[in-house]
């Protein structure tokens, strides 16, 4: 029987995660909470080359119950547009904006994202690129945001705040900067693997693949 070729696989453990050093959110974020800010943070976003792309709803403790997306979080490097969708829903603008192929924006999990916004909202987002699609072509096996990131970065995205209320009248600068740094990640993992900068033959978490085992 001819012997299958090694494969690696470039994973993390949580615990060497949990020992990273917490990266913050440094640019600025504008809360969009009126239909009157859309169409000026739209014209910003526009101005970008890459923008990363979030959502945050509301969390669910019953069995059953399920909540429309309270925040979408869309992010240049320097600066974070926070769309309260329950106060804004989605004016033409924004909703132009996510349709444009020409618009690059990278988001993790969008199928998730897109699926609970299609609940309420009609549109066909375009010009997405999908991060988990995008790390299978280096060898990262985990598909989780922090642990992309800590692989790449070696730092931690805290997820203190995932499950608190984005329904909330008015957002903690802790949720604030928390929203806004899962969307600014995602511009830092597409720009550090496309540029070349990262090399999955020298990362120190990249393990060999043990074959399935056979029954004789």
């Amino acid at each position: 029987m001819a012997q299958q070729p090694i494969q690696h696989i470039i994973t993390i453990d949580k615990n060497v995660v949990n020992e990273m050093p917490v990266v913050t959110y440094e640019g600025q974020i504008h809360i969009i909470d009126s239909v009157s800010q859309v169409a000026g943070a739209v014209r910003a976003l526009r101005q970008a080359p890459i923008v990363g792309f979030d959502t945050e709803t509301r969390p669910s403790f019953k069995r059953g119950e399920m909540h429309k997306v309270s925040l979408m979080q869309l992010s240049t490097l320097t600066h974070c547009f926070l769309f309260r969708l329950k106060h804004t829903g989605m004016p033409a603008p924004l909703k132009d904006y996510l349709e444009d192929a020409g618009c690059l924006k990278v988001g993790l999990s969008t199928h998730d994202d897109f699926k609970v916004l299609h609940r309420v909202y009609a549109f066909e987002p375009a010009g997405f690129v999908e991060l988990q699609e995008l790390v299978k072509r280096y060898e990262i096996g985990d598909l989780g945001l922090q642990k992309v990131f800590a692989i790449l970065f070696q730092q931690k995205i805290s997820k203190s705040q995932r499950l608190t209320n984005w329904d909330a009248a008015r957002l903690t600068e802790a949720q604030q900067h928390y929203a806004a740094l899962d969307a600014w990640a995602c511009i830092r993992i597409y720009e550090r693997l496309t540029s070349g900068q990262f090399d999955p033959l020298a990362s120190p978490y990249r393990h060999v693949v043990e074959p399935p085992t056979t029954s004789d």
